[in-house]
């Protein structure tokens, strides 16, 4: 019994900044933490903080038997290593020495399938499993992430009072909550990023809007975000653009912005969540669009090529002549509504391709309070989302968020500003590709009838795919080339009659004098 009150309350392996810094949380929290790491160095790394940061009951270990064999059973593991094969090996090394009923957390930013596989692997040996999405960057692990743990609920349950201690904590609770089954908690914050992909590349069209066409320096636009910060657009997002203008560059003159290579890094979730969203067929293009914009980013060499041929070729910049009749008032207040109405299509499609996944796998997801866990901690914490979670406890089964009354209501009362800035980008030659696509994604969804009745039409010449009518029930199977053919041929006909009716009255007429009066 004397040995059981010095074991550890929980372990964490893989101390690069992200372990590191929830180890700390954690111990902070007052649970006595054990930490490993394969490279040693990084174990007396987190020692030396764990001392400077108030001496934290935290204790070091150099190999996976004597880590495991310092934890209170039964023992929970957290992993924070590189997602793949590193994961893998990790868990091989340790559960070696676990036994049935403990339980290994993986917090990477895993592919769901994956953290499927490895709970029944280790299932035959009576280990439990969580694959958890853990976001925040490193400030969060530090003083509070958001926490999506899925898989055994028991898991859950042995870990439940820590994760709720450490988690970021807002006005209605924790910003944690027990996901779902299976791989849940990984896809939820595969979707989370998705979501944040689109999210950033919205407020980088918002900045090139108002920096190209407004003219804006980067002294205004710090003023303008941190002012929207205070607004509707309210978020971590927002409130770290307005501080990244204000930072000067150590090496020149100027801002540090404007010295950035424009070529954007990408880890892969986001493109996970675009392929999902074409598995599901569930539209995404504000979160396409923002993918698709990162690997154009990545072509630098090929952008500055295209853009000196292009220029030879007659293309001329109209930047300055829209900018000549701007009022930059009015240009603010717009890329503003035009920003929080995009923002909503985002939400609205990450939202559906949960919901989506929910069902084909029987998760049965919480929509609202994935929305409350993001409040805080998180990349994509928003007031915003405040509004998200009570649209979906008004109408769990809400369709899209677009359809809530009161989102609808905000939509409508900005679809004027946000057209008036995708067309003021159009003219002047700025892609806007977030924006563009959330406006034709509202746009299209708000449409009680589309041309999709044409290439229906068209699928069904080409390929007898069939198609149903508006006016009866049932498939419908026409040969359309055959009718064609027909309608051409008696259209011919008519016509040749017409023509020959018209010559011969024309003849019969020719010699009939008409007077003048008439």
């Amino acid at each position: 019994m004397e040995a059981s009150m010095t074991l550890s309350r929980i372990g964490l392996a893989g101390l690069a900044v992200m372990g590191q810094n929830l180890a700390l949380n954690i111990a902070e929290k007052g649970f006595p933490i054990s930490v490993y790491n394969r490279t040693t160095t990084k174990v007396d790394e987190t020692l030396e903080r764990a001392q400077q940061e108030g001496n934290l009951p935290l204790t070091g270990h150099y190999s996976p038997r004597d880590f495991v064999l310092s934890l209170q059973r039964p023992r929970s593991v957290i992993i924070l290593v590189k997602a793949g094969s590193p994961v893998d090996q990790t868990i091989a090394a340790l559960s070696e020495f676990m036994e049935a009923g403990d339980c290994i957390i993986d917090g990477g930013n895993e592919w769901y399938e994956n953290t499927e596989r490895r709970m029944r692997e280790v299932a035959d040996r009576g280990i439990l499993y969580l694959g958890m999405g853990v976001s925040g960057g490193e400030e969060g692990a530090r003083h509070g992430p958001s926490l999506m743990p899925g898989g055994s609920y028991q898991a859950y349950l042995n870990i439940e009072d820590i994760v709720k201690k450490v988690a970021a904590q807002v006005e209605d609770g924790p910003c944690v909550t027990y996901i779902g089954e299976g791989g849940s908690g990984n896809f939820v914050k595969m979707v989370h990023n998705g979501i944040e992909y689109g999210d950033m590349q919205l407020i980088s069209e918002a900045y090139d809007v108002l920096k190209t066409v407004g003219g804006l320096s980067n002294a205004e636009l710090a003023d303008i975000f941190a002012h929207w910060n205070r607004g509707e657009l309210e978020s971590f997002l927002i409130e770290i653009t307005a501080d990244i203008f204000r930072v000067k560059d150590e090496y020149g003159e100027g801002e540090l912005v404007d010295k950035i290579l424009d070529k954007t890094g990408m880890k892969g979730t986001g493109k996970w969540t675009v392929q999902q969203a074409a598995e599901l067929m569930v539209a995404a293009p504000t979160i396409a669009a923002s993918l698709d914009c990162r690997y154009l980013s990545g072509l630098k060499e090929e952008r500055e090529a295209a853009s000196d041929v292009l220029r030879e070729a007659g293309m001329r910049e109209d930047v300055g002549a829209v900018r000549s009749g701007i009022d930059k008032k009015r240009l603010i207040d717009d890329v503003r509504q035009a920003l929080y109405a995009s923002k909503i299509c985002s939400y609205a499609q990450g939202m559906n391709l949960l919901r989506a996944k929910s069902v084909e796998k029987g998760w049965n997801l919480t929509l609202g309070e994935l929305a409350r866990i993001w409040k805080g901690g998180c990349i994509i914490r928003a007031v915003f989302l405040d509004r998200i979670k009570k649209a979906y406890q008004r109408n769990p089964q809400l369709a899209s968020l677009l359809v809530d009354p009161e989102f609808a209501r905000e939509i409508v009362q900005r679809q004027a500003a946000w057209r008036r800035v995708v067309g003021l980008a159009i003219a002047a030659g700025i892609s806007t590709p977030g924006m563009s696509a959330s406006l034709s994604y509202f746009d299209t969804y708000r449409r009680a009838r589309l041309p999709a009745n044409l290439v229906q039409a068209q699928r069904d010449l080409f390929g007898a795919h069939t198609y149903e009518r508006i006016d009866r029930p049932g498939s419908f199977h026409t040969e359309w080339t055959k009718h064609a053919r027909q309608s051409r041929a008696s259209i011919g006909n008519t016509s040749s009659f017409v023509y020959m009716n018209i010559k011969s009255l024309m003849n019969a007429t020719k010699d009939i004098v008409i007077p003048a009066n008439g």
